[in-house]
């Protein structure tokens, strides 16, 4: 009831440290306690007291010592009960990790790596199967395959969902859930609730040695969006994974269907956006993330099944975007695509190449890593001479401008999605082979 009652206060930790469960201790504390003219005010949340208050303050709680004066009876408490205790504790530690180092010299070894953060195991891209062209698969079930590999290789990989880990397809199979029982399982129950699930993670990264996921609805990304800012925000390599990623989940209509949220998570500093075109694209955007030091990557994944394009490439989407068709060395129209929208760019550059055009396609699974590479790069997939340019993603339009220009053109969505079969819904909004050709045949 009072939090300036230091013994209650103690009282109630030790209470709570008398229980196996998780305690809640609720301490009432009154804002500016001891201001005499502005304690229990909004004066002293936004500004400083004043010299004034400030000496009345002072007078006020007994405290006669001049500015940044510690009386010598509080360094002696706290080398008694901070450093003192930290030194007592630190040797016992060190004690016990020269035990373990003789009894157990590997597995110790990967202690050192988790407590210094670094994995214990290196992940490669050697260690994802390869795959064949034409396979079909919707990304988010590539995720699920890609992060198992992830999950055989490295033991201090972890993580769940908030309530939807078999529509996100987030479970590491090896595992049952985590629990008071089993705490070495790696599948995490967040619960409903985005933003806390990634608080948690962040906090795990922080911590160290672990490479930690979560995973819910594209749509619902606005939910952890605050969480993920942290993230970028303190460099820590946690991978988001968001599926559901279009207005092609149909029926579910446009409460489920992203619309701005590519744009808004490609606004963020220091965020990796990965939005794969099939297997192969997302088996590398996995690889990727999990070897990240300092960046935290977001996965943006299908429900619908993409096939495997025979351009797509695993090491080239290091590169952030490469070319996965052409038709012709002296090609004039460039079609720039992302995620599912990869397939249907490469069958209207196919239809187009049968009318006698000649056309680039170019894969841009993450726009951030194309945008760091160097000019020479951008060059080389995005010619300057070549002005004929489409740019097609089943979202806002507005990030798109910059790669087509103003002459260019690109089919995407700037109004809210409709319920109605997949198939429809991508008719009514253009998402067609027919459609993108018209597109490009309108190009000047």
């Amino acid at each position: 009831e009072d939090g300036t009652d230091l013994e209650a206060i103690q009282s109630a930790i030790e209470e709570a440290k008398a229980s196996g469960k998780p305690s809640l201790i609720e301490v009432k504390t009154v804002i500016g306690y001891g201001s005499p003219n502005k304690q229990g005010t909004n004066a002293v949340h936004g500004a400083p007291l004043g010299a004034d208050e400030t000496a009345a303050t002072r007078q006020a709680l007994g405290w006669d010592y001049e500015p940044f004066e510690i009386p010598a009876e509080v360094y002696a408490d706290f080398k008694e009960n901070v450093a003192d205790r930290g030194a007592s504790a630190y040797q016992a530690w060190t004690k016990l990790v020269a035990n373990y180092k003789e009894a157990h010299p590997e597995l110790a070894a990967e202690v050192e790596a988790i407590i210094d953060g670094r994995d214990p195991v290196e992940v490669t891209p050697a260690d994802f199967p390869a795959l064949e062209n034409g396979f079909s698969q919707a990304t988010r079930n590539s995720s699920q395959d890609a992060l198992n590999v992830v999950a055989a290789k490295l033991p201090t990989f972890l993580g769940g969902s908030a309530d939807l880990a078999h529509s996100n397809m987030t479970y590491i199979k090896t595992d049952e859930l985590q629990d008071d029982a089993n705490r070495l399982n790696r599948n995490i129950q967040f619960g409903v609730r985005e933003f806390a699930m990634g608080t948690i993670l962040n906090g795990m990264a922080l911590h160290g040695g672990l490479r930690v996921y979560g995973g819910t609805f594209f749509v619902f990304s606005d939910y952890v969006k605050a969480a993920v800012r942290l993230s970028a925000l303190q460099g820590l390599p946690v991978t988001y994974v968001f599926t559901h990623d279009s207005i092609a989940v149909g029926e579910d209509g446009p409460t489920h269907e992203p619309v701005e949220h590519l744009a808004g998570l490609r606004a963020m500093p220091n965020l990796n956006v990965f939005r794969p075109a099939d297997a192969r694209e997302t088996q590398a955007a996995w690889y990727l993330a999990v070897t990240s030091e300092k960046t935290p990557t977001a996965l943006v994944l299908t429900r619908q099944n993409l096939t495997v394009e025979e351009g797509t490439d695993f090491d080239k989407v290091a590169k952030g975007a490469y070319v996965v068709y052409e038709n012709a060395a002296d090609f004039d129209t460039i079609l720039i695509a992302t995620g599912s929208e990869v397939n249907l760019a490469v069958a209207a550059a196919k239809e187009l190449a049968n009318q006698g055009a000649k056309v680039r396609v170019v894969s841009m699974p993450s726009t951030d890593v194309f945008d760091a590479q160097d000019a020479a790069y951008k060059e080389e997939i995005l010619p300057n001479a070549v002005r004929r340019r489409v740019a097609v993603e089943m979202g806002a339009t507005q990030n798109w401008y910059k790669y087509v220009g103003l002459d260019g053109a690109v089919l995407g969505i700037d109004t809210f999605g409709a319920s109605a079969p997949a198939p429809k819904v991508l008719a009514e909004y253009g998402f067609t082979v027919e459609n993108l050709v018209k597109v490009v045949q309108n190009l000047k």
